[in-house]
């Protein structure tokens, strides 16, 4: 063997994985699928022996086949869609085909929505909703945040509608909606703007709090080095205030999209907005022997989406931050 090739395999490392790191990686995957079977053998045991106005209290074998059920009516809307758009193109041919000059038809396919679609339109409503929340609550937590004079005179307003109920705002935005927002030809249904800004009034509070907090506990020694470069008001902010106050941001953000999607559910319950709340809300009514399933099965989605909303907030918090160790996981 060659002198060099002898130097290159003294210079390569051969990484170990530690067995500290190897039992915390194990735990990290076998405590949670302990958890879970727990709770679902519980909530197997448990089932039969709830009597309800619908019927028993449905198994978990019986609500994970609601989720075939569901996506078997999506295919089928679908199926339903192509059939109409490929019948009405077949149509407009035939008349073309007989007066090229002919006055063509086209509609679009009213279709009704599926749990997919509700899906989707509470996602998008939430996230409009907490856009809403951000850009008022970020620029307003830096303002009082930098001002102690500020901070006193908003603390009170900030501590007497924060903890209000979506319940009690949806009334309130109900009317003020139904007076305001008046058109023949709307961009967005009502039921859609009730929903945002019930979304948007309770959420904004934890951003608007921990972004006040974060920028009031700027580093002393930061603060001083900017008074002696003589740092503008915005190149304050950009450089010395925003990059220091992410932390706790992103802590208040994280907290806002959790309330937003929480508050988000009971405002379209009450405001019909045809999202993930309505849905429950029409199973509840509907009283079918498969609504409970439904209801447990949409319980579960709206969990798992307000986990992977609130991970999709920590990965750009990560992605973000410039001190990785002040990540709360």
């Amino acid at each position: 063997m060659s002198s060099n090739a002898i130097t290159r395999l003294n210079s390569i490392k051969i990484e170990t994985i530690s067995p500290a790191k190897i039992r915390s990686t194990v735990l990290s995957v076998l405590l949670p699928s302990i958890g879970l079977v727990a709770f679902l053998f519980i909530w197997h045991l448990a089932a039969p022996n709830i009597k309800t106005s619908l019927g028993d209290f449905p198994q978990p074998a019986e609500v994970f086949a609601q989720w075939g059920n569901l996506v078997d009516e999506y295919k089928a809307e679908k199926a339903r869609e192509k059939v109409f758009y490929e019948r009405q193109d077949k149509r407009n041919q035939e008349k073309l085909a007989i007066d090229p000059e002919a006055k063509i038809d086209t509609r679009s396919f009213t279709s009704r929505p599926t749990f997919f679609d509700k899906i989707e339109t509470s996602l998008f409503t939430v996230l409009s909703g907490f856009f809403v929340a951000t850009i008022i609550a970020i620029p307003i937590g830096i303002m009082i945040g930098l001002s102690q004079s500020l901070y006193q005179a908003m603390n009170p307003l900030i501590q007497l509608f924060k903890p209000v109920s979506p319940l009690a705002w949806l009334p309130l935005v109900t009317l003020v909606v139904s007076a305001v927002y008046v058109s023949d030809s709307p961009m967005f249904s009502k039921s859609y703007i009730i929903s945002l800004f019930t979304v948007s009034l309770c959420s904004l509070w934890p951003t608007m709090l921990n972004t006040a907090v974060g920028v009031a506990g700027v580093s002393k020694d930061l603060i001083n080095v900017s008074r002696v470069l003589r740092l503008g008001w915005f190149t304050h902010v950009r450089k010395i205030v925003l990059p220091s106050a992410i932390p706790m941001m992103f802590t208040g953000l994280r907290i806002s999209l959790g309330i937003a999607w929480m508050v988000l559910i009971a405002a379209e319950m009450l405001s019909q907005n045809p999202g993930l709340g309505k849905f429950v809300w029409d199973e509840f009514q509907n009283g079918s022997s498969e609504s409970l399933s439904r209801i447990c099965l949409a319980i579960l989605v709206i969990g798992i989406i307000g986990f992977l909303l609130d991970r999709s907030i920590l990965a750009i918090q990560t992605w973000v931050n410039w001190d990785k160790s002040a990540v709360v996981r």
